[in-house]
């Protein structure tokens, strides 16, 4: 049987004493997750502003290739796959947590790791080949938009990489306490807000672009 969630002296945390559960309406973790609320609010503001300069510019090719013309919608969906995938894998670490079960949890995240290294991979071969065939974001409106946008997500995807990785040493360290658990919880909030964010670019900028 699995022991409840170690709970330090510093932790503020508190477990339910019936479930031995995290209490997610303590005041700590409220405050923090609300916090969190608040920046991804802030984030969509950011990438709402650049789906409206995509809508805007995506017609400006100034005589050069357009959306059908450079995008591939079997790349793209690959992608979407592996980072709809990546969120799968990304709960299911959160599943292990509220087990106390470190090692699944390590496990799970190093999956979801790889999951996301492989998708900024494939987008950065994408950027190099069109940059490479003379398509960069020089080239035109459309082209300076896409690149903006998408480059946007996948710096925030190779950020949150880089987060997963601390994330990872911090619980292979301390194991899975109040404090470990509620950075857990807002790290995969910012993973599931990348997916959903993936999935508009992949309908608005990929599938109508080339259907």
């Amino acid at each position: 049987m699995n022991k409840p969630l170690t709970i330090h002296h510093q932790d503020t945390l508190e477990l339910n004493p019936d479930t031995h559960l995290p209490d997610l309406h303590q005041d700590t973790f409220s405050k923090t997750t609300q916090g969190f609320w608040m920046y991804l609010m802030t984030d969509s503001l950011l990438f709402a502003t650049l789906f409206c300069a995509y809508a805007i510019l995506h017609t400006e090719t100034f005589d050069g290739p357009s959306a059908q013309d450079l995008f591939s919608l079997s790349t793209a969906f690959t992608e979407t796959m592996i980072l709809l995938l990546s969120s799968v894998t990304c709960g299911f670490s959160m599943m292990a947590a509220l087990r106390n079960k470190k090692n699944q949890v390590l496990a799970w995240l190093g999956v979801s790791f790889l999951l996301g290294a492989s998708f900024v991979a494939i987008e950065l071969t994408e950027f190099t080949q069109l940059v490479q065939d003379g398509n960069s974001w020089q080239r035109s409106a459309f082209l300076s938009s896409f690149f903006t946008l998408v480059s946007t997500h996948g710096m925030h995807v190779s950020f949150g990489l880089l987060g997963m990785i601390v994330m990872a040493a911090q619980l292979f360290l301390l194991g899975v306490t109040a404090t470990t658990f509620r950075r857990l919880i807002t790290f995969s909030m910012f993973w599931h807000f990348l997916d959903l964010v993936w999935i508009f670019i992949f309908t608005f900028v990929y599938l109508m672009g080339v259907v």
